[in-house]
């Protein structure tokens, strides 16, 4: 790959707003079943988080708006491309967004309006674990909604992305396809590893019982939602390494932008000590020194 920035953005004599490294398209029906190396893997995540903050004070800069989507099956992903993302920007201008199992009052209200509560002000970007597409996966297949519910999520959502977009917002939606086998090798790490055993809920559990009713949601889901304005992406997410690296580089491609390079920073000297005197060391509580 290549490494240098001139490379990866395109030149503009006007000064206008360039766009990110440009896509690299994968032919779905061709899996890449190659490995990444750890080198290469931390060397392209640390050059691709710096260009992330650099579109952080562009969307600072310009005021813009931001919403991501982040969907797919349990185990997909979606959570550790997230916290790249995220690793290094500021939770300010940057957020997370992973609702819970809504309130009986939540539940008595117009279905998108605790999500339209999140959504950015100028000058930020939202990421969401999961989104209103609920109601089109886990809703559907669970019973967690009615059916008439559902068809007039499928009619109204597309509808409800386009007003944003025309209010000014950019919206992306990600979906992290993992196969069945993939899944079924990270279930079994989760289940065996006490600090990621939180990860499997009785949700995700029954979920994998139900792996062809999630399909068939997700399909139709897609027939009625993958619309011109407010496209699916499809991120094959096998290999982790590779989804990640891919879905920020997509991510950056899709927003123009420019490096805002801030003014040098100069350390102003410190205070002068003009006769303070430090309280005795005795009289603070400090923590345990067990390492």
């Amino acid at each position: 790959m290549k490494t240098k920035k001139s490379q990866k953005r395109s030149k503009s004599t006007d000064g206008a707003a360039r766009k990110g490294p440009a896509v690299r398209f994968i032919e779905p029906q061709k899996k890449d079943r190659r490995k990444i190396s750890k080198k290469v893997y931390n060397r392209e995540l640390r050059r691709l988080q710096v260009e992330l903050v650099e579109l952080q004070e562009w969307i600072k800069q310009k005021g813009l708006r931001v919403v991501v989507l982040f969907e797919g099956r349990d185990a997909a992903g979606k959570g550790g491309v997230i916290k790249r993302i995220t690793a290094e920007l500021n939770p300010r201008i940057c957020r997370v967004v992973a609702l819970g199992t809504p309130t009986e009052r939540e539940k008595s209200q117009w279905y998108f309006q605790r999500y339209v509560a999140h959504l950015p002000a100028a000058g930020e970007m939202v990421l969401f674990d999961r989104s209103w597409y609920n109601r089109a996966g886990v809703e559907r297949v669970m019973g967690f909604c009615t059916e008439q519910e559902h068809r007039e999520f499928l009619r109204s959502c597309p509808e409800f992305e386009c007003m944003l977009i025309r209010s000014g917002i950019l919206l992306i939606k990600y979906w992290f396809s993992v196969s069945d086998e993939e899944q079924e090798k990270r279930f079994q790490d989760r289940i065996n590893d006490v600090v990621k055993r939180w990860k499997l809920s009785p949700m995700d559990l029954e979920a994998r019982s139900r792996w062809v009713e999630y399909s068939k949601a997700k399909d139709e889901m897609f027939k009625h939602t993958d619309i011109k304005q407010a496209p699916w992406y499809v991120v094959p997410a096998d290999n982790k390494r590779r989804a990640r690296l891919n879905c920020i580089h997509h991510l950056l491609s899709m927003i123009p932008y420019r490096d805002l390079k801030p003014e040098p920073i100069k350390l102003p000297p410190r205070q002068k000590d003009k006769g303070y005197v430090r309280p005795p060391i005795t009289d603070q509580t400090f923590v345990p020194e067990v390492y």
